[in-house]
């Protein structure tokens, strides 16, 4: 079952102030979690035969259709990722996160993601509600304005297209600030 959860986001400014790159357009973080440098290769029959390349080229293409930059990273560490959502909390337009296994077991990656100014979309590439029951809880859907699961890597496209209409961007109108 494919499954995309919006949700209230009280807690966010609908607009922040989002840091502009040298290129004069604001950031989309795009954060991945631990096992996601497999994609490809990890489990092909759950999350499909494209790798993070692949994703992070997609999500990019999307980004500067609304004239944003996709600023894509992955780490296998947890504490890595909290220092990404730190360092990214209150300069970039959305945080868009696939936080993998952390998604079900780290509190600190959530009351990190819970800081962050602007809105969090929340991605898994399969759906976790239809999978193993561990995998049925997410720490991050508590402070995410929505959870985008089982659409494969378009996923993520959906979460950049959310960011992009929270943010007023202008979809094909790359040269528009938003």
């Amino acid at each position: 079952m494919d499954q995309t959860h919006p949700r209230p986001s009280p807690q966010r400014d609908p607009a922040p102030q989002a840091e502009v790159t040298s290129a004069g357009r604001p950031v989309v973080a795009v954060l991945n979690g631990p096992n996601l440098n497999l994609l490809g290769a990890r489990n092909p029959e759950v999350y499909g035969r494209d790798t993070l390349a692949d994703v992070e080229r997609r999500c990019e293409e999307r980004a500067a259709a609304y004239g944003l930059v996709a600023d894509c990273r992955q780490s296998n560490h947890e504490g890595v990722l909290i220092d990404w959502v730190h360092e990214l909390r209150a300069s970039c337009v959305g945080l868009i996160v696939n936080a993998g296994g952390y998604t079900h077991t780290s509190v600190a990656l959530r009351d990190a993601l819970e800081t962050v100014e602007a809105p969090v979309i929340e991605v898994h590439i399969s759906d976790i509600h239809a999978r193993e029951d561990f995998r049925h809880h997410s720490y991050v859907e508590q402070v995410a304005a929505a959870q985008i699961a089982g659409h494969g890597i378009a996923g993520y496209e959906e979460a950049i297209d959310l960011v992009a209409r929270l943010a007023g961007a202008q979809a094909g109108q790359p040269d528009q600030p938003v």
